[in-house]
């Protein structure tokens, strides 16, 4: 089945469930055309192909235009429909600019997800961030049996630039990532390249925080990251093989673990407390019977 007859069926579930009221429909159109459906959006005299009717009173974006308390044009995301964890997504505008991203769970598991993600960015809001930029919840409510979450949209570039985030930068972003969880270490949990842009000011813009979680592997987000990088260039089980044999190196910048929050941090070629290298502390403890590693040096 062609992705754009997939698309268009996912289309229409979705308008059905978000503009279902009954009244005056407003045209809206199928951009970039009907052939190859991305966003459905408000029409403007120069759109082309045929107009879309859909109602209006009654729907998401009525309920938008009470949550800003301003009037409010949603576009949506035409998203293809195999995906497993698809949700609608949609953007909300309002003289002339766009006011937030906002996601609709409309499944037990799109549910959980979009909580997930907004318990996850209230956590990061409160931390001194300095390498990454997370969205801000702006509101996160129910409406007709869905969970709604807007977020606030992230200083993109214009044009976007979405070249692959250079490697110190994403060695930082991992590495500030996992201090987040303070001492047990967190991930964001679908750090792909996708989820990512540089800003403007140096920083590494980040999307879909609904996988953030504490307490898991240091590191990991590196690998996902490449992993899914080598997805564009080869077949999965080649990917898989690739991640696998490179993964000691593609950990290795950011395996040391970052401190919490005021403790002294992990030089680069760690050192016990009297100037030892470790690999001298672990003979000499082998040596010295009972004797233990030192409890203030860091496992690198």
């Amino acid at each position: 089945m062609r992705d754009a007859t997939v698309r268009l069926g996912y289309l229409a579930e979705t308008v059905r469930l978000l503009y279902p009221g009954t009244g005056a429909p407003r045209a809206y159109t199928l951009l970039p055309h009907a052939a190859l459906p991305r966003r459905l959006a408000p029409r403007r005299w120069w759109h082309p192909g045929a107009p879309v009717e859909v109602p209006v009173e009654g729907s998401i974006a009525a309920h938008l235009s009470e949550v800003f308390q301003r009037p409010v044009e949603t576009v949506l995301h035409v998203r293809p429909a195999r995906r497993a964890n698809r949700k609608p997504v949609l953007e909300a505008h309002a003289g002339g600019r766009r006011l937030a991203y906002v996601k609709i769970g409309d499944t037990d598991r799109a549910r959980a997800l979009i909580g997930a993600e907004a318990a996850a960015l209230r956590r990061l809001a409160g931390l001194p961030l300095r390498t990454v930029a997370a969205p801000a919840v702006l509101h996160h409510g129910e409406w007709r049996g869905l969970a709604v979450l807007a977020l606030s949209p992230l200083p993109v570039p214009a044009p976007p630039r979405r070249r692959p985030v250079s490697g110190p930068l994403l060695v930082e972003a991992v590495k500030e990532i996992a201090a987040t969880g303070g001492d047990r270490p967190a991930w964001h949990g679908d750090l792909a390249p996708w989820n990512l842009c540089r800003s403007r000011d140096g920083r590494l813009l980040v999307w879909d925080w609904e996988r953030y979680e504490i307490g898991v592997p240091y590191g990991f987000d590196a690998v996902h990251h490449f992993f899914h990088r080598t997805l564009r260039r080869a077949a999965p089980p080649a990917a898989a093989r690739a991640c696998v044999t490179r993964a000691a190196k593609v950990l290795a910048p950011s395996a040391c673990r970052p401190p919490p929050p005021g403790a002294p941090r992990c030089a680069t070629s760690p050192r016990s407390p009297n100037g030892t290298p470790p690999t001298a502390t672990r003979r000499s403890a082998r040596r010295t019977p009972g004797s233990t590693r030192p409890s203030n040096t860091r496992s690198c």
